[in-house]
C-alpha cells in the first residue's frame, strides 16, 4: 500500500508540475488583441462651435465681436432678433467655445450619448457655472454640412488650473448612426494592423503563423492569414464563419502568440527623471567620461582606458556588445544621479553607440 501510495504521490506531483509549467507558458503568451487591431475600427472626431451662457461676468461677450454676432444669431433663431449689436455690449456672461467629442472605435447608434468637451476660443476668464446652448457637431471633413449630433448641458471644470476648458457629461446626443465597416465584403476578409510598438516582419509573420495553426481545420489546410508587411496581416474568413464574422474575429483576437517581437527602445523623461529600457537594448564598446566618472564598456584593447576602467560584462563573460540595462545597473550601484544617467544615455545615442530607438519627451 505504501509503494502504491508513493507512486500516486509522485504521479500527482508530476501532474501538478506539468500543470504549473503549462500555466506559466499560458501566462507567458500574449493574445493577438494585445498587439493588433482590426482595420476599419477607428475613433472619429467631432467638432463644432457654440455659446456657453450663465457665466458670472467671466465671459468674452463684451470684448469680442465674434461672440456678440454668435449671440445675436442665437437670439434670432429663438425669435428674438437683435436690431443693433450695441445692445449686447454688456454681455459678459457669454463665451464662444470650441466643442469636441470622440466616437469610439466600436461605433455608436442614434440616440446614444457621449461626453463632450468645451474650450474658450477668445478671452473668457472662466467657464465655471456656465451652460452650453444647444449646438451641432460634425466630422471635421471639408464641406461636410450634415451634423452628427447635438451638444448641450452644464459645464464642469476638470482642472482648477485651467478655467477656460470644461467637460459636459453625456452632453452629446447622437442624431446619426456610425457603423464602422471592418469586413471586406468583396474578398470576405479582414485585416489586422500590428501596433506600431510591435510592428516588424517577425511579428507579422508570427501572427499569421499562429492564426493559420489555430484555424487549420476550418481552413482545410489552406492559409487563411498572410503577412503583407511589417504592420499588416490579411485574413480570409473561413466558410464556416461567413454568417457570423464577428464570432470569427473574436476567436482570432483570442489566439495566443509566444514571442511578439519588440523593437529595442529607450524612453527618457528628464522632467520626471524616468528611464525605461527594454532588455534588448545593446551598446557598442565605448569609453564614457562624465564629470568625475569614467566608464569603459567593452575590451580596453578596443578603446578602453587602463585607468578607471569599469568592465560591464554579460553573463557569458563576453565584452563585445553589452546591454544598456547592465550599464544603468552599474551606474546605480555607483549612486550616479539620474540626471547624469540620462545625460550619458543621450550622448550614447548621439554618438551612434546606442543600438535602439531613442525617445525623449
Amino acid at each position: 500500500m505504501s509503494a502504491r501510495f508513493s507512486q500516486s504521490v509522485i504521479v500527482c506531483l508530476l501532474f501538478l508540475g506539468m500543470l504549473t509549467c503549462s500555466q506559466q507558458e499560458l501566462q507567458a503568451r500574449t493574445r493577438v488583441e494585445n498587439i493588433c487591431s482590426v482595420y476599419g475600427m477607428r475613433e472619429i472626431k467631432l467638432t463644432g462651435m457654440g455659446l456657453v451662457v450663465g457665466l458670472d461676468g467671466t465671459g468674452d461677450g463684451a470684448k469680442n465681436l465674434p461672440t456678440i454676432r454668435s449671440l445675436a444669431a442665437a437670439l434670432k433663431h429663438l425669435n428674438n432678433p437683435v436690431v443693433d449689436l450695441k445692445d449686447l455690449a454688456a454681455a459678459n456672461n457669454v463665451a464662444l467655445v470650441m466643442i469636441e467629442a470622440t466616437i469610439p472605435a466600436s461605433g455608436i447608434r442614434k440616440g446614444q450619448k457621449l461626453d463632450c468637451f468645451v474650450s474658450s476660443m477668445l478671452g473668457a476668464k472662466s467657464l465655471r457655472g456656465g451652460r452650453l446652448l444647444v449646438a451641432p457637431v460634425a466630422t471635421p471633413e471639408i464641406g461636410n454640412e450634415v451634423f452628427a449630433g447635438l451638444c448641450s448641458g452644464a459645464v464642469i471644470l476638470e482642472d482648477e488650473l485651467s478655467l477656460a476648458t470644461g467637460k459636459i457629461i453625456n452632453g452629446l446626443v447622437m442624431e446619426r448612426d456610425f457603423e464602422l465597416s471592418f469586413i471586406d465584403r468583396r474578398t470576405r476578409s479582414i485585416t489586422l494592423l500590428v501596433d506600431k510598438r510591435h510592428a516588424g516582419f517577425h511579428t507579422a509573420s508570427e501572427v499569421a503563423r499562429v492564426i493559420n495553426a489555430e484555424f487549420s481545420f476550418e481552413a482545410g489546410n489552406r492559409q487563411l492569414a498572410i503577412a503583407q508587411g511589417p504592420g499588416r496581416v490579411f485574413i480570409r474568413i473561413p466558410r464556416q464563419y461567413i454568417e457570423s464574422p464577428v464570432e470569427f474575429i473574436a476567436a482570432v483576437m483570442e489566439v495566443g502568440i509566444d514571442r511578439p517581437h519588440q523593437q529595442a527602445r529607450v524612453v527618457v523623461n528628464p522632467k520626471s527623471q524616468t528611464v525605461v529600457v527594454t532588455g534588448e537594448v545593446e551598446i557598442s564598446p565605448v569609453v564614457i567620461s562624465h564629470k568625475n566618472l569614467t566608464v569603459g564598456i567593452g575590451n580596453p584593447a578596443e578603446g578602453g582606458l587602463p585607468g578607471g576602467f569599469v568592465p560591464v560584462n554579460g553573463q557569458s563573460g563576453q565584452q563585445n556588445t553589452q546591454r544598456l540595462q547592465e550599464l544603468v545597473e552599474a551606474l546605480n550601484q555607483l549612486r550616479v544621479p539620474t540626471e547624469d544617467v540620462i545625460s550619458i544615455i543621450r550622448e550614447l545615442h548621439r554618438s551612434g553607440k546606442l543600438h535602439a530607438e531613442y525617445d525623449e519627451h
